[in-house]
């Protein structure tokens, strides 16, 4: 379900993409017609001296979605992107980006790839224009053609009237969006993002969601590598965990939170030393192991009957004269996926 967009076509912008919800779009993608994959993956190697930084990695990206890569540091997402970027060969396996061999093909893949990486690519003498005027120049657009292109994503980011001010006067979240438009200059049909984020304040970063949703909206595919659970639990579609070099898990945000079950009740005590009389409660009432975070004073559970289960504890809570903070009833996080992933598999290899 490809729609065809002006960005693609002479360089044009069209606002009313920005007008699109991002969430009618996913559904059109999840319920519509089939879609293509852009990004394929089959059985990777890569070691690095007796390092093995990939190990049989799998991945299949369908087209027009933002798609997060999610892992440990050292797990192998940016060596991952590195490869799909054409910037690092592979051992052995196979890679098509686009439709196109990464590795035979390399020269075509590059010019339907966006990379915007950690750290902003940008020469903070110069203006937010005349960065994106140069790099512009540098993807062969011409002169006339470069300046045209820059007016366009200026304005589509949100940053046509501080586009002549030098970059060092810009905030992290302008210059993040900076960054992508730099890396939307050829209107790529894959753009990857490597931890887009990384040191932005909440606003900031919220700019730069609705940045990579419009993005999405206009027809480009996502690979979003992040250390945010957040973020990926706001942005993506799908959703793959790697480990070691290899994808564990892979699926909506909702479908890897719904591993962990359904609600969740949650209970800050007043007092540290009211956590162990309150998680053998929580393991008596509600017949479920529960997890203790000493520091923020919270005991967890599942609910297997949400509102009884809650009004039980509320009341069990009062009735033990247990003075409490907070008590809520909530779904799983993907940050607690991710643990619960990533931890079960280093179980698994102390067994083995």
């Amino acid at each position: 379900m490809r729609t065809s967009s002006p960005i693609r076509s002479q360089f044009g912008v069209d606002n009313s993409l920005q007008r699109i919800p991002f969430s009618n779009y996913l559904r059109c993608r999840e319920f519509g017609a089939a879609v293509s994959d852009v990004i394929v993956c089959d059985r990777v190697y890569k070691r690095y001296g007796s390092k093995a930084a990939l190990a049989g990695f799998d991945l299949t990206v369908p087209e027009g979605m933002v798609y997060g890569l999610l892992g440990p540091n050292g797990a192998g997402k940016t060596t991952a992107v590195r490869m799909l970027a054409t910037l690092a060969r592979p051992d052995s396996g196979r890679i098509e980006v686009a439709g196109f061999d990464a590795v035979r093909d390399a020269a075509r893949v590059r010019q339907r790839i966006g990379l915007v990486g950690q750290y902003a690519a940008v020469d903070e003498a110069l203006s937010g224009r005349q960065n994106l005027v140069l790099f512009g120049k540098l993807h062969h657009l011409g002169a006339a053609r470069a300046r045209k292109r820059a007016d366009e994503l200026l304005e589509w980011f949100g940053l046509a009237d501080t586009g002549d001010k030098p970059i060092e006067q810009y905030s992290g979240g302008m210059r993040r969006r900076l960054d992508l438009a730099a890396g939307f200059l050829t209107a790529p049909a894959v753009l990857f993002l490597d931890e887009p984020t990384t040191g932005l304040d909440p606003q900031n970063r919220n700019q730069v969601w609705d940045a990579v949703r419009g993005l999405v909206a206009a027809g480009t595919t996502v690979l979003l590598t992040t250390q945010y659970l957040e973020e990926a639990d706001q942005l993506s579609a799908r959703v793959s965990v790697v480990d070691h070099g290899r994808v564990i898990a892979t699926g909506s945000p909702h479908e890897l939170k719904s591993r962990l079950g359904g609600d969740r009740i949650d209970v800050v005590v007043r007092d540290s030393a009211d956590l162990a009389a309150t998680a053998e409660m929580m393991r008596t009432r509600l017949h479920a192991e529960p997890t203790v975070d000493a520091d923020t004073r919270r005991v967890g559970a599942p609910a297997a009957d949400p509102v009884a289960d809650l009004t039980d504890i509320a009341n069990t809570l009062r009735d033990s004269g247990i003075p409490v903070e907070d008590l809520a009833l909530r779904r799983p996080t993907l940050d607690e996926v991710f643990l619960h992933l990533t931890d079960a598999r280093r179980d698994v290899e102390a067994i083995a």
